[in-house]
């Protein structure tokens, strides 16, 4: 089971939205079953979930002293993916979420306000030791400062190169628990919501295979070693 944490310091960035959607597509793309958690006192997440017909992906209560817990509980109950929406401050809920966390999407316009205010999340993440991955997330088509916001994030992160632009689809669909896969039309956010999840699921993918060779190699290290039972009590008395 991956843990994936949508956390950004600015209010507005689109992390609910974002989230929802991620969610969603991987359910559709078979990468299920796929639990939510909100952790935003505000509850948008959860407003928009109880809006919803489908029955997936499925939705989670909990708290932070409980976070723990209740993600091996469903690990243990067959899930494959957690998505979580954090609150849009710095604060003692966010940092029991990325320290569960596998990986940690951070949802910025491309603007110098949401360009300014990522810092705080990128500093948290290092200091716990977690990965990131910046998402340019509601930008205006063909506009030079998005590009010159993936310059920016590049120097301290991955940018996930699917750009996800400003529609209105992506509110309208939100306010009967839908998402933009889910309506009519021909709209481009679909395929925008498809390739950031393909992105992040190899994102997840690459970071799991980097886990496995670090313990093949410990436990080969750890084989080779040989030690004499004599050596372990010495000084012990």
């Amino acid at each position: 089971m991956k843990v994936v944490a949508f956390a950004s310091q600015k209010g507005g960035s689109g992390k609910t939205t974002l989230a929802g959607h991620v969610a969603v597509q991987a359910e559709l793309s078979g990468d299920g079953p796929v639990a939510l958690i909100d952790t935003d006192p505000q509850g948008s997440m959860s407003d928009w979930w109880n809006e919803r017909s489908e029955e997936t992906p499925v939705f989670a209560k909990t708290t932070p002293e409980r976070l723990a817990d209740d993600l091996n509980a469903m690990r243990e109950m067959g899930v494959q993916l957690v998505v979580i929406d954090t609150p849009p401050a710095i604060t003692a809920t966010i940092e029991h979420v990325i320290a569960e966390a596998d990986l940690v999407v951070i949802p910025t316009r491309p603007s110098p306000h949401d360009l300014r205010a990522a810092g705080a999340t990128v500093e948290l993440c290092e200091r716990m030791d977690k990965s990131i991955v910046f998402a340019i997330n509601g930008a205006t088509p063909r506009a030079r400062i998005t590009t010159e916001a993936v310059i920016a994030l590049s120097q301290h992160g991955a940018v996930a190169p699917s750009i996800v632009h400003q529609r209105v689809d992506f509110a309208s669909s939100m306010i009967d628990g839908r998402t933009v896969m889910e309506l009519p039309g021909r709209s481009r956010s679909p395929k925008e919501i498809e390739a950031m999840w393909s992105f992040l699921r190899e994102a997840l993918g690459k970071q799991h295979a980097a886990q496995r060779l670090q313990t093949h190699s410990l436990q080969s290290s750890l084989s080779s070693t040989t030690i004499n039972p004599g050596e372990m009590v010495k000084g012990a008395a």
